[in-house]
């Protein structure tokens, strides 16, 4: 079942939409009989096939600061699928119940991989309502999100591009990075107090030990958070809307490169 939202209060929120309608759909799907709900979103004014990104939320997980995100993201250059990673019956409220959220599937990587894989099949599974070229698909995240896109690669998803947005870098199984298929790029504030240099460090020999194509980005005076207009606590989680808009750009730069080897 799929639910159509005209979202038109976004269209002049995003540069490059003021004469485009952004278009919400939520879909339902499910992953071993368990019920999940995510939401597709794109410009309607582009009728030629895009390529497609799938979007894995920060721990608040899908909401309105979620779809507003990614239609930033989209503009009228991708196809953005919001995965949720925690089910449809769990929409934390709070920081207290996205951590326990969080922490349940942070504490799981086959299940979190599991999750995100099939979202990236949800997003496929598109191609039928809107103009969607399969042979493009990339992946984003945003602080869960972007960890959670760093273990998608690791599984070996057969996608074009990995991009973190101040994402956690750990991982259990640091060999698996042999198994990425595609360029990765992180995006991190440099003073981010929750990813530590000792996590950097260890992403970076994790990076080069599997000899891959990747690239960090650290950005002086930033913190965790820095792409979210909401955050505010100094020095923790805090919107840095310049990083931001570097950061997004950083994003369109791999993906243009990538795409265009097709």
């Amino acid at each position: 079942m799929q639910k159509k939202t005209l979202v038109p209060l976004l269209c002049a929120a995003f540069a490059g939409l003021a004469d485009a309608a952004v278009v919400t759909k939520t879909i339902a799907y499910e992953i071993e009989g368990e019920a999940f709900e995510g939401v597709l979103v794109y410009d309607d004014s582009v009728t030629t096939p895009r390529p497609g990104l799938l979007a894995v939320p920060n721990w608040m997980g899908v909401n309105e600061d979620t779809v507003a995100k990614a239609a930033r993201a989209a503009g009228d250059k991708y196809v953005v699928f919001v995965a949720d990673m925690y089910g449809k019956s769990i929409r934390p409220s709070n920081a207290e119940e996205a951590g326990a959220a969080a922490t349940a599937v942070r504490a799981d990587r086959p299940l979190m991989r599991k999750r995100a894989q099939a979202a990236v099949e949800v997003l496929k599974a598109q191609s039928g309502e809107v103009a969607l070229d399969l042979d493009r698909l990339g992946a984003i995240g945003f602080c869960f999100g972007g960890g959670t896109v760093l273990e998608l690669a690791r599984s070996g998803a057969p996608l074009k591009g990995f991009v973190s947005f101040h994402g956690n870098l750990d991982t259990p199984n640091p060999s698996d990075a042999k198994n990425i298929q595609a360029p990765v790029l992180v995006l991190h504030g440099a003073d981010d107090p929750a990813v530590p240099q000792e996590q950097v460090d260890g992403f970076i020999a994790e990076m080069k030990a599997a000899k891959t194509d990747w690239q960090l980005v650290s950005y002086g005076g930033a913190v965790h958070s820095f792409t979210n207009p909401k955050a505010n606590v100094p020095g923790r989680n805090e919107y840095h809307p310049v990083v931001a808009a570097r950061a997004f750009k950083a994003m369109n730069d791999l993906f243009d490169e990538v795409f265009a080897k097709q």
